[in-house]
């Protein structure tokens, strides 16, 4: 699992996939505040679930809570594979 990674658009297909949404493209808005998106936290924890058994890592706390945008949840996703948090 070390050479994959969760893009954008991954990330985009399972909030939709979890938690259906409202059209919001987070390609072209993963700047954006998830609130601003219409996504809360408990759509942020279902998606946090969905990547963890498909990741096969651990997701801390801080992650599923303190992202604010897209793009910082991926990152911080990104960065747990690269660490190699085991599930």
């Amino acid at each position: 699992m070390a050479n994959r990674h969760l893009t954008i658009e991954e990330f985009q297909g399972i909030m939709f996939a979890a938690v259906g949404g409202d059209g919001a493209n987070f390609v072209s808005d993963s700047e954006q505040e998830f609130e601003d998106l219409g996504y809360d936290s408990l759509a942020l924890l279902e998606a946090g679930g969905h990547i963890e058994r498909e990741f096969g890592i651990s997701l801390d706390d801080s992650v599923l809570t303190g992202s604010r945008t897209p793009r910082s949840f991926v990152d911080a996703v990104n960065n747990a594979i690269a660490a190699g948090t085991a599930a």
